[in-house]
């Protein structure tokens, strides 16, 4: 099953991290599940972060994505596919003859 990796920065480091079962449009519903048993607040899902994880899997929430307080410099939220397989970008200026 596919999971939802997030990860609390703090100095640059990784202070808490953990994983929830997740699907590419439940995102939203196991960052919740992940940030209650963390006991932070939600943060707010604007465009930018929507478009990120559409595009790459992967965005990050800064303090000002936050209602409330938070204790950490970033919170990172990575979509871990159970294929295995890695997303390639079908841009032509990326592909290399080999």
């Amino acid at each position: 099953m596919a999971r939802l990796w997030v990860r609390i920065i703090e100095k640059h480091r990784i202070a808490r991290q953990a994983t929830a079962p997740c699907t590419p449009s439940g995102a939203a519903e196991a960052l919740a599940e992940v940030c209650h048993d963390f006991d932070i607040p939600c943060p707010l899902w604007l465009h930018k972060q929507e478009h990120e994880f559409e595009a790459f899997r992967h965005t990050a929430f800064l303090p000002e994505h936050f209602m409330e307080d938070v204790p950490f410099d970033r919170l990172e939220i990575e979509y871990l596919d159970d294929t295995g397989k890695k997303r390639r970008s079908n841009d032509p200026r990326n592909q290399f003859d080999g």
